[in-house]
């Protein structure tokens, strides 16, 4: 197991340190993961699709649901809402 220490930017950035970034390339994408005062970063390119589309789906639902909170919402039938989730 290798190991680094970062420090956050007050943008918060981080640079991953040099020894663990040699098979990384400039603009390379991260899940990040938070659990329990964990980050865990996992390279994109190395999920499968699956898992990439359901965390998409699982952004928006997150998105649909602040909208919810704040009472964005509008009433359609199911008939439109069908529609409107098979256009995604």
């Amino acid at each position: 197991m290798e190991f680094g220490i970062a420090k956050m930017s007050t943008k918060g950035q981080i640079v991953i340190p040099r020894g663990l970034r040699s098979d990384l390339n400039k603009g390379q994408e991260f899940l990040i993961v938070k659990d329990k005062g964990r980050l865990i970063l996992k390279k994109m390119e190395d999920l499968a699709i699956d898992l990439i589309d359901d965390l998409k789906f699982a952004e928006k639902v997150e998105k649909a649901w602040q909208k919810y909170d704040k009472g964005k919402f509008i009433k359609k039938s199911k008939e439109e809402f069908l529609k409107e989730l098979q256009a995604c």
